[in-house]
């Protein structure tokens, strides 16, 4: 069949094409030119085959000029990626100028599948253009506990990565796939044949088919032992459940249940059991009016290191890990009316949480990740005996499944020759286990050793075998997220390099002439649709079973373990281990949107360091200082744990815990890394007994580290007019005036309000007709995540400058989110000090020491990006008119009109303008994905790519605004609330952002400007933003 294109077909374009003739010189009218000659010999080695290109499969074969030459005399970049893009998700393979008819040029398709990594999990949408995936959105139809982060967001470009491992090696040589296959099988035979030991070491997989084959490979080799391991470990809460309830998971969480939140070290808006949890937590403190009076749930935080469940407390109580131990053995005394023999002020603080878990009963919850199972088992306890309903023992997880107990003495047995070989698929020990080197020496012993890897890493580069694997956007797969929650996962591309999925080469093991894909699909219909569509579930992406599920009763007496707690004790200083919600456990470490993605709390990109108090850091010589330009330089710290000592640069961090210091874990990874990636130190060596807290000496070191931080200013200073707070008590007894007055000015010595039109020097303008957007961002949702960033990131092409650039603040980043630290105890506080300055002279002193944050400080988050002023201030300074406002309220760039005056940027209130000092792409220096054609697939085609000596900004997405208009229009309906999307409001799964058209009176964002917690950012300037916020409530009634 012949596809028409306008009125001609594709076989009369062939015919065409093969008689045009096209000059490229006027030396080639000479036919005595040598030059011109020798060009047309070399060129190609014969006439292109464009007949045998666009239909003759055979005759493209036995051709000299491989398909590669020809898309890149066409003018593919990338021959691999195209034509993987070619095929979509359907199996069939057509030619690209043959297009499928899901693709169509210009226009995006979306593919449901899943990403469960071992510490990732997330249900997504996969938008593809052209066969192209180019960004990650949730699935809205699944809980948003499933929702992408930032790392999930990011993971699209790691697709992209062209350091991934290309095809099977054997001692770092390339080898064929039937090679392996056949030699692997033979190697396994001999084995049990032999009877000798194999390890199969995984990550936690939580796939039922998966699981499903590796029971069928263990019952076949009797020899093999599977061991799971993750490398951020749960087991002291996998082995702690497992004695409570007689099941080694977790228990799953949905904190919109809860009234009050205990949390001992447990990070549950980070990455705690996997994440997920700021969804259901968001609902319980977005201050919602019903008869008058709204409510809020009471979120007690005990840690050591600054985290985001930290920042967004109620009360937060910094303290060491043993400090931790005594206050919750001490709670659960207090709940069962016993005599705690802590000191006083454990005894106080016990007491307080005690009474507000008792009036909170059964929507009570407490939470810990301190590394000890009878810290989980007394949690644990504690739900139990107030009848939690925030925690679901019945439908539980096994998204973690790591044991540390095997893997630790599987290194001893590699070493000791009881295991005499390996099997590795999807994780990296050499590089995440604190006995690293301990386990390439017994990898090194091994008889036999695989390893299924996407890049050649510290593990795969020590194996005799390595099975290149492919991304998760290129494979399939399931995953169960709880107790009859499952997902589905299916290629959005054909694989772009010559790799096989583990499932598959499990099969050839078995002896199965079938794909991964055809035995998913039959152990689905046989063993969970229960008749259900396959085709369906897999367009849907997920399934939810109604099987019963009898949940095990529990059954633990946890006499010993308030024992163990209420004695612990530390001496000298701890070493609190973390991830953070850039890099996670390290896996996608070689991913430059994820480098360059400020740390919520610290600010700093590029580098991981060790956070301490100010007092400590004062008792031990260690010091920051701000230079002349802006930038923050450090000194070096020496630490040392057990016989383990690493070098890293110190960061002075408000909120740390007195005794204690902080390390994140997944950076300074060196193989299967770009240069530019292998920054900062590795923690997993520190990271002895997957324990995340350890005994550490620290010393001061020679040295001068320079930072990458974006933002130095680390408080308001008292200017409300920024961050606008309140407390839940005023929230419900003042109105509007007491607590989010709208600034005035002086006119005819008569107070008027800043957005009254009396005092508006500008001329006003209808914009009641057609569509006017507006963005909503609510501070109280807003957990500082950094999942909007990323997002941004990818939609609109945003480049990556690398970590000398943003040191000189010249980040490209069009949405920032900027946090801020209390001065005094609270916001309140620097507030009433400012409020109560008398004189210059002290006000010079007061302001002096406002910069300087409180030893435990209140935090705020406030993501900024243009705020769309409808009077603007950039407008009216550019020259050249290269920024102007549209009628839909958006304030557009045309960068082609751009001049790079700057003048806007110097103009604009809010510093928002990011100017391309240089050309970020096609350029050496910057060797991030834009300097190679596999990483360039990632651009967004509906986004212009900016140059050297251009501005931009956010655009409020405006691709995506008109291309919702033009979709209703074609079919001639209106458009409903919640279609208009921008990248952050589609990424932020918490709904602090939320974007739509004011002109919708019905419309959620219409409501919240007329919301009384509604306020623009530095409202009395007069500008006249698009971009509203809504005042941060706090609940104080934690006493």
């Amino acid at each position: 069949m012949a596809w028409s294109v306008g009125s001609v077909t594709i076989n009369q374009k062939k015919k065409m094409a093969n008689h045009k003739k096209y000059w490229k010189s006027t030396a080639e009218l000479d036919s005595n030119n040598a030059f011109v000659e020798d060009l047309k010999g070399r060129e190609f080695v014969e006439k292109l085959p464009e007949d045998a290109f666009l239909g003759n499969e055979q005759a493209m074969n036995d051709s000299k000029t491989n398909r590669r030459d020809f898309l890149k005399y066409v003018g593919f970049s990338t021959a691999a990626a195209s034509l993987a893009a070619c095929e979509g998700p359907v199996h069939k393979s057509i030619p690209y100028v043959v297009q499928p008819e899901e693709i169509r040029p210009g226009i995006s398709n979306y593919y449901a599948t899943t990403v469960a990594d071992g510490f990732d999990l997330a249900s997504i949408l996969v938008k593809t253009r052209e066969g192209r995936p180019i960004k990650v959105e949730n699935n809205t139809d699944v809980s948003a506990s499933y929702a992408a982060n930032a790392r999930v967001q990011a993971s699209v470009l790691s697709l992209y990565d062209n350091l991934r491992l290309q095809g099977p090696t054997q001692s770092g040589s390339p080898v064929g796939w039937a090679t392996l296959l056949e030699l692997s099988g033979q190697q396994l035979d001999n084995m049990q044949s032999q009877g000798e030991q194999l390890a199969l070491l995984t990550r936690s997989f939580a796939s039922p088919s998966t699981q499903h084959l590796i029971d069928q490979l263990t019952a076949k080799y009797d020899n093999i032992k599977h061991i799971t391991y993750d490398a951020v470990s749960s087991s002291h809460a996998l082995d702690a459940f497992a004695k409570a309830y007689g099941q080694r998971a977790l228990p799953t969480y949905d904190f919109s249940k809860a009234e009050t939140i205990v949390s001992f070290d447990a990070d549950f808006l980070g990455d705690w059991q996997g994440g997920g949890h700021a969804p259901g937590y968001v609902k319980t403190r977005v201050p919602v009016k019903k008869n008058g009076k709204a409510k809020m749930s009471t979120h007690f935080q005990f840690e050591a290191n600054m985290t985001l469940s930290g920042a967004a407390a109620d009360k937060r109580m910094p303290m060491t890990a043993a400090q931790q131990q005594q206050v919750l053995a001490a709670v659960y005394v207090e709940l069962t009316n016993g005599q705690a023999t802590a000191d006083q002020a454990i005894v106080e603080m016990a007491k307080v949480v005690a009474k507000h878990l008792r009036k909170a009963g059964k929507k009570g919850i407490v939470v810990t990740d301190l590394p000890s199972t009878e810290a989980h088992r007394v949690a644990l306890a504690i739900n139990e005996k107030i009848g939690s309903v925030v925690i679901d023992t019945k439908h539980t997880t096994t998204t973690r499944q790591g044991n540390a107990r095997e893997v630790s003495q599987l290194v001893e047995d590699l070493n000791s020759g009881a295991v005499q070989g390996i099997i590795m698929v999807d994780v990296n020990p050499v590089y995440t286990l604190a006995e690293g080197e301990q386990f390439a020496a017994g990898l090194a012993k091994a008889k036999f050793s695989l390893s299924f890897s996407m890049k050649n890493d510290e593990t795969a580069s020590k194996a005799q075998w390595v099975a290149a694997t492919p991304h998760y956007l290129e494979s399939w797969g399931d995953v169960e997220f709880k107790t009859n929650h499952f997902g589905l996962t299916q290629p959005t591309i054909r694989p772009l390099f010559d790799t096989k999925q583990f499932q598959d080469v499990l099969l050839t093991w078995l002896g199965k002439d079938m794909s991964y894909r055809d035995q998913l699909r039959s152990y689905w219909e046989k063993n969970i649709l229960s008749g259900t569509s396959w085709n369906k579930t897999l367009h849907d992406g997920f399934y939810i079973s109604d099987s019963s599920t009898d949940g095990k009763r529990y059954n633990d007496s946890v006499a010993d373990a308030i024992g163990i707690l209420s004695t612990a004790k530390q001496e000298g200083y701890s070493l609190h281990l973390y991830t953070k919600t850039g890099l996670g456990d390290g896996q996608q470490a070689n991913n430059p949107w994820l480098q360059e993605l400020p740390d919520p709390i610290t600010r700093v990109t590029w580098d991981n360091y060790l956070t301490i108090s100010k007092s400590d850091a004062a008792a031990l010589g260690l010091w920051n200082e701000t230079q002349s330009d802006g930038s923050l330089n450090g000194g070096y710290a020496n630490i040392t744990v057990g016989s383990s000592t690493l070098k890293v640069p110190v960061l002075i961090q408000p909120g740390q815990a007195k005794g204690t210091v902080g390390l994140a874990l997944g950076y300074g990874k060196q193989a299967g890394m770009k240069s530019e990636m292998q920054v900062g130190v590795n923690a997993y060596t520190l990271y002895n007994d997957f324990s995340n807290v350890q005994s550490v000496s620290i010393e001061a070191a020679e040295g001068t580290h320079e930072f990458a931080c974006t933002q130095l200013q680390n408080t308001l200073m008292g200017r409300e007019d920024i961050v606008k707070e309140t407390t839940l008590e005023i929230f419900n007894t003042k109105n509007r005036d007491y607590y989010n007055a709208v600034p005035v000015v002086s006119k005819n010595h008569i107070e008027t309000k800043v957005t009254s039109p009396e005092v508006d020097i500008w001329d006003q303008f209808d914009r009641s007709v057609g569509h006017h957007f507006n963005l909503s961002i609510d501070l109280n949702a807003c957990t500082g995540c950094g999942a909007c960033v990323v997002a941004c990131h990818a939609e609109n092409n945003v480049p990556v400058v690398g970590k000398r650039e943003i040191r000189k603040s010249r980040d490209m980043h069009w949405l920032r989110i900027d946090r801020y630290y209390s001065s005094e105890e609270t916001f309140e506080g620097d507030n009433t000090t400012v409020n109560e300055i008398s004189g210059l002279g002290e006000s010079l002193t007061t302001f002096s020491s406002l910069e300087e944050p409180s030893t435990n400080p209140q935090v705020t988050f406030q993501p900024i990006m243009c705020q769309h002023c409808n009077h603007a201030p950039c407008e009216t300074v550019c020259p050249v008119a290269a920024t102007s406002h549209g009628r839909q309220g958006q304030n557009h760039m045309a960068y082609n009109r751009c001049v790079g005056t700057r003048y806007c940027a110097n103009n604009c209130p809010y510093k928002v303008r990011r100017f391309n000092w240089f050309l970020y792409n096609n350029n050496d220096e910057f060797d991030f994905y834009m300097n190679n054609d596999l990483g360039r697939m990632v651009l967004n085609p509906d986004v212009v790519v900016r140059s050297r000596g251009v501005m931009e900004k956010c655009s409020l997405c405006i691709q995506k605004t008109q291309k919702t208009i033009l979709d209703a229009k074609l079919v001639g309906r209106d458009i409903a609330d919640g279609e208009f999307q921008t990248a952050c409001s589609s990424a932020c799964s918490n709904g602090a952002i939320t974007f739509g058209d004011i002109n919708d009176k019905s419309s959620r964002v219409a409501k919240s400007l007329n919301s009384d917690r509604m306020y623009h950012l530095l409202e009395s300037v007069g500008t006249k933003p698009n971009v509203q916020y809504q005042v941060k409530v706090r609940n104080t009634e934690t006493s």
